[in-house]
Formats: C-alpha cells, sequence, structure tokens
C-alpha cells in the first residue's frame, strides 16, 4: 500500500523507515504513521438506527432528509476530508500560520482546500433559502463538522466558526444584515468569528471594556483589544465577520450593559464592494501548543465600524447562541481526538509484537504476540472506543434538540428549546473534551516511546487536544455552568425532564418489552444511577442553602459523574438497537460490527461507568478541606 497511501498521508519519514528497516516498527507503518479513516458505518448506525434521524427530519417538515442522504453527505464530505484535509493535518502543525504586513497566513494548501470546500456548497448546509443556503437541519451540518474536524481540527475551525456566527445572524439581526452578510457566509466567500475574551477578562465578561461609540448614523464606533480570537485573521476569504461583544457608552455596568456587534475586517459599500482600509487589526498570533493550522489572534479594534445586533445591552444573552453552537463544536473535537486515539492505538496494538499473551502464545510462527494481547493495551484501545462512539451518539442527540429550537418560528418555543440544550451544552463541552484528552493520552501510551516521537502522529492528538478543554470555557466553568445555573437555578426542571426521557426507555426494556429485550441488567444499572442522580442533586440544593462554595466544590465531580451516565444511557441504547439487528440478520455481512458494538457498551458499563461510585463520594463530601487552607499555608516554604 505504497503510493496510494502515500498520496493521501504523506508521513513518509526517512527515520521512520529506517526504524521499519531494523525491526522496531511495522513495515505498514514506514507510509501512514498513526493510522485513520472515516468510519462511515459508525456514523450512519447512530443516525439511521440509534437515534431514527429520518423520523426526527419528517417532523421538522423535512421528508427528503432520508436515509440515502445521510449516507451520501458522509460519504462524499470522507472522501474530500481524507483526499484534501487529513494530509494537511501534520503540514498545518508543522508550518503553523504567520502574521506579515498583509494580514494572517494560513499552511500551505489551506486556502486550496477551503476554496474546494466552499465549491462543494458544505458552507452552507444548514442556512436557510433566503439566503443562498440548502436550509438543511443543523445536525446534518453536523456530520459535515465530524468528519472535517476529526481529519483536520485546525482546518475545521475556520468554516466552523462561520457556522456560529450565522446561526447568531439568522436569530438576532435584522434583515437587512442577513442580505447584506449572511448569504456572504452562506457562500463561503466571507467567514465570521466571535470576540468575547480580552486582556483582563476571560470568563467574567462583565469586565467587558470595549466601548461602542453611537455615531449620528446609528453606527458605532469601537474600541478595545481582544485577545484569543480564532480564525480571527487569515488569507482564506475576502472578508471576515467578527461578532463583538461591547459596551455602549452610558450602559449599565456589568453584564446588564453589554451588547452585540457585527464588525466586518472591511467595510461593505452599499453597491457590495469592500473598502480597500482593514477596519480592524490583528496585531499577533499566539505561539500555541497545539492546532497550529488554525490562526488564534490579538484583535485591535481603533475607532472601527460596527453595527448593532438586536436591542442594545441584550448582547449576552443573543451572543449564547454562538456559544451553544461552538459549545457542541468544541465536544466534537473530544469525540474526534478520542477517535483519532483509538484508530491509531489499535492499528499499532495489533502489528507491534512484544512478548507472549500471558494465557500462552496467540501467534506461535510469529516472534511475538500482537500487544493488544496484553490486558492493559486493550484497557486502553477499548476506553478510546468506548468514548468516541458514546460520544458521537452524545452530540447527535444533542444537534437534533438543535434542530428544533432553529426549525421552530415561535419566540416562546425557541426559548423553551434553548433552555433545554442548555442542559446538555456543558455536559456534552466538559465531559467530551476530558475524555477525548485522556484517550489521546492513552494512545500515546498504547504506542510506548513512538508515541512520543512527532513523526508518528500520536503526540500531535494529544496537543490539540489539550485546548478543547480550555476554549469556549474551562472544565471548571462548564462544571459549575451545569451545577449552577442549568440544575439549581433551574430547580432542577429540565434535569427532571431528561430523567423522564431515561426512564421511559430503560422501563421499555424492563416492563413493556421485557421478554424481547436484551440488556436488562445495564437497563437496571442506568435506571438506579438516574435515581441517584436526582437524590445527589436533592442534597447538593440543600448543601448550597448551607455554604455556598458546596457547589463550586462538587460541580467538578457533578459534571464527569452526569457525563458518565448520559453516555451509558446512548451505550445502552446503542447495544439495545445492536442486539436487535443481530437477532433479526446473526451472520448478516454486519454480524461483527454489532457484536462490537455490544462488547464495546459491555466493557463501558463494567470498566468505566463504575467511576461514578467515587464521584458520587466526593461531589457529597463538605468544602471544608477544600477551603479552609489560607494562602499563607497553601504558599508556606516557597519564595
Amino acid at each position: 500500500p505504497t503510493d496510494k497511501m502515500a498520496a493521501h498521508i504523506p508521513r513518509l519519514f526517512s527515520s521512520t523507515v529506517k526504524r521499519v528497516a531494523s525491526g522496531m516498527l511495522p513495515s505498514h507503518m514506514a507510509v501512514r504513521g498513526a493510522a485513520f479513516s472515516i468510519r462511515q458505518r459508525d456514523t450512519t448506525f447512530v443516525m439511521n438506527e440509534v437515534l431514527n434521524a429520518t423520523e426526527h427530519y419528517k417532523q421538522l417538515g423535512n421528508p427528503d432528509c432520508n436515509e440515502e442522504l445521510i449516507e451520501s453527505i458522509i460519504s462524499n464530505c470522507s472522501s474530500f476530508a481524507m483526499d484534501k484535509l487529513y494530509p494537511l493535518d501534520v503540514v498545518g502543525d508543522k508550518q503553523g500560520c504567520k502574521l506579515t504586513k498583509d494580514g494572517a497566513v494560513t499552511p500551505k494548501g489551506f486556502k486550496e482546500a477551503y476554496e474546494e470546500y466552499v465549491a462543494g456548497g458544505w458552507q452552507s448546509m444548514s442556512v436557510h433559502p433566503n439566503y443562498g443556503g440548502q436550509g438543511l437541519p443543523l445536525s446534518l451540518g453536523l456530520l459535515k463538522a465530524e468528519i472535517i474536524g476529526t481529519a483536520n481540527w485546525s482546518f475545521g475551525m475556520y468554516p466552523g466558526l462561520s457556522i456560529g456566527a450565522m446561526n447568531t445572524l439568522t436569530l438576532h439581526a435584522s434583515e437587512e444584515q442577513k442580505q447584506t452578510y449572511l448569504t456572504k457566509l452562506a457562500a463561503g466567500t466571507w467567514s465570521g468569528t466571535m470576540c468575547l475574551t480580552e486582556p483582563q477578562c476571560g470568563t467574567d465578561l462583565s469586565q467587558v471594556a470595549t466601548r461602542a461609540e453611537r455615531q449620528a448614523d446609528g453606527s458605532f464606533k469601537l474600541n478595545g483589544t481582544k485577545i484569543f480570537i480564532s480564525a480571527g485573521d487569515h488569507d482564506l476569504t475576502e472578508n471576515i465577520i467578527h461578532i463583538v461583544l461591547a459596551r455602549i457608552d452610558g450602559a449599565p455596568p456589568g453584564l446588564a450593559g453589554i451588547s452585540l456587534f457585527l464588525v466586518p475586517k472591511y467595510l461593505v459599500g452599499k453597491d457590495g464592494s469592500l473598502a480597500k482600509d482593514k477596519n480592524i487589526v490583528c496585531s499577533r498570533l499566539e505561539n500555541k501548543m497545539g492546532i497550529h493550522g488554525s490562526t488564534t489572534c490579538e484583535m485591535q479594534f481603533e475607532n472601527s465600524t460596527g453595527f448593532l445586533i438586536g436591542a442594545e445591552n441584550s448582547g449576552l444573552k443573543q451572543m449564547f447562541t454562538f456559544m451553544n453552537t461552538a459549545r457542541i463544536g468544541t465536544a466534537l473535537q473530544g469525540v474526534g481526538s478520542a477517535e483519532r486515539a483509538f484508530q491509531g492505538a489499535l492499528d499499532y496494538a495489533k502489528n507491534r509484537l512484544a512478548m507472549r499473551s500471558l494465557t500462552g502464545a496467540k501467534f506461535p510462527e510469529k516472534i511475538a504476540d500482537p500487544i493488544l494481547e496484553q490486558p492493559d493495551v486493550r484497557r486502553m484501545v477499548l476506553t478510546a472506543k468506548a468514548f468516541a462512539e458514546g460520544g458521537r451518539c452524545m452530540v447527535y442527540h444533542t444537534a437534533m434538540l438543535a434542530d428544533h429550537m432553529i426549525a421552530t418560528e415561535s419566540a416562546e418555543e425557541r426559548r423553551k428549546h434553548d433552555d433545554y440544550l442548555g442542559l446538555f451544552t456543558p455536559i456534552l463541552k466538559g465531559f467530551l473534551t476530558e475524555v477525548g484528552l485522556e484517550a489521546a493520552k492513552d494512545g500515546i501510551q498504547v504506542w510506548g516511546g513512538h508515541g512520543y516521537i512527532k513523526e508518528n502522529g500520536m503526540e500531535q492528538i494529544d496537543r490539540d487536544a489539550r485546548i478543547a478543554t480550555l476554549y469556549e470555557g474551562t472544565t471548571g466553568v462548564q462544571a459549575l455552568d451545569l451545577l449552577g445555573r442549568k440544575v439549581v437555578l433551574n430547580k432542577g426542571k429540565n434535569l427532571m425532564r431528561f430523567h423522564k426521557e431515561i426512564f421511559s426507555y430503560t422501563k421499555s426494556l424492563l416492563i413493556d418489552n421485557y421478554s424481547t429485550s436484551n440488556h436488562k441488567l445495564a437497563a437496571l444499572r442506568i435506571t438506579g444511577l438516574t435515581l441517584q442522580w436526582s437524590a445527589l442533586t436533592a442534597k447538593l440544593f440543600g448543601m448550597a442553602l448551607m455554604n455556598k462554595n458546596a457547589v463550586g466544590s462538587a460541580s467538578y465531580d457533578y459534571l464527569l459523574y452526569s457525563g458518565y451516565i448520559v453516555m451509558g444511557y446512548f451505550w445502552l441504547r446503542m447495544m439495545e438497537t445492536a442486539s436487535a439487528k443481530l437477532k433479526a440478520n446473526p451472520t448478516g455481512p454486519d454480524a461483527d460490527f454489532y457484536k462490537g458494538k455490544i462488547a464495546t457498551g459491555e466493557f463501558y458499563f463494567d470498566r468505566i461507568l463504575p467511576r461514578t461510585k467515587t464521584l458520587a463520594k466526593t461531589m457529597g463530601r463538605t468544602p471544608t478541606s477544600l477551603m479552609s487552607i489560607t494562602y499563607d499555608q497553601l504558599s508556606a516554604g516557597h519564595h
């Protein structure tokens, strides 16, 4: 598999060839390093068999969104991602981005790949036809986002941020703004960003200091500095539309005085032409640990002309549309990291020969057995597989909730859908990025010392995955958002709604369809854990009344605990679906696929879900031991 694979996956390095020749690495790894391909069958299983996507789309009024369309999107996007984007992943990591006098420049090949991406119509999939889009549900657009992001996360960030900008404009912008800006974003000739963070504030947006001065013509002049702006400047598109939080002069202090603005890199004339001079300047590119192919910018607003989006002083509420979209997207990064780690680890473990199986030689004709025969190696490979496949199901379920929010014409219904969606976004973003990082770490571990070597590709997965737990709100921030805002302040209403969904499903297995269901013990465990989840939540309500630090001290454990149960619920659904399919056709071409799905689910219930026991204990402890130590005691002995 030389010429064909080398054309797709350019990881051919002379030092690797030498290691292959000496027997240090399996022969096929001279060409590809860490193995990767798009597992299309797994995605069609989740969409068509577990989540019944076609019925969902019928309810949305999209009967043409059937299995054939879903499989076509997956197949065509996979071909594009593997042919054009995956080879650029290592290129972007090695070259990085550069800031020139003309602006930021992306790695070699990115611009051409983006042009092909736009020509394929991928950017306009989920935009309303009135603005040049194809009108497909957001969840179908997420298929594209997962495939592209897993193949090359750095590249995927550029169009991904535009999706958030488009969703924000769709729900909050004026018709004139939509016709001027949304149409160009949908076409992909312009791109979008989100500008929140400033040098003095990230999570605490009440400190936003960027000022907006009202002008006679209704526009505003913005002055301030925004940092850590992903895709803030680049050479892929003609214009970049920044969605910016700023404070109008005279606005109330704190969060109540923040408004949302649209600020283009180049101002747009009445005839649609672009101004020659920049309206915003990128003054710096950050030197980052990972995602080197994506620009991370410091942006200077110096009398930059901007336009108000929606009502004054309602910016934070409107920006949450962008943020929730971005958080679902970041959750995909966790899934993609686990997927890449799983595939790379599995391929290596099947081919790396070392020692013999503990139960006797399994390949006596070879010098040693594959390391996949070692239980601890299997633990790491299966953990990554379980996280990738479980996370995939979680994300697409949530994306379908977002479909309802975007599709409805009723502001009240949209608020309800958005409110319920808000319960899942911190779980997905916080939990899936954490377990994705765990999988990336284990992937390196499976490779041993070879995993630490850049040219083999495993360490890049870990470096790229690390940011996912940080941007769009750190895991601790997501945890506090989940327990503090989405559960306690909501009085547990949305949590109870989701628990009813779980109970309804487990009841169908334990009572309604008892004679035909296949995983009764797993259903019983999920039922018990969900009841415990409710009880622990009630306990934390009471603890919070006694000590406000109780929420903060329990929130991280609560988020992970919630995530493991939610993933367990979806693993139960996948196991039950796979068993039913296997019963219907026990010797069919997908038999091993379904058996593997069931086996991975059983591993999750046996080896991963029990982590909830420790988390249940630690989240219920008082914050005394955490908060009683003083600053002086913490720093004693340090200079």
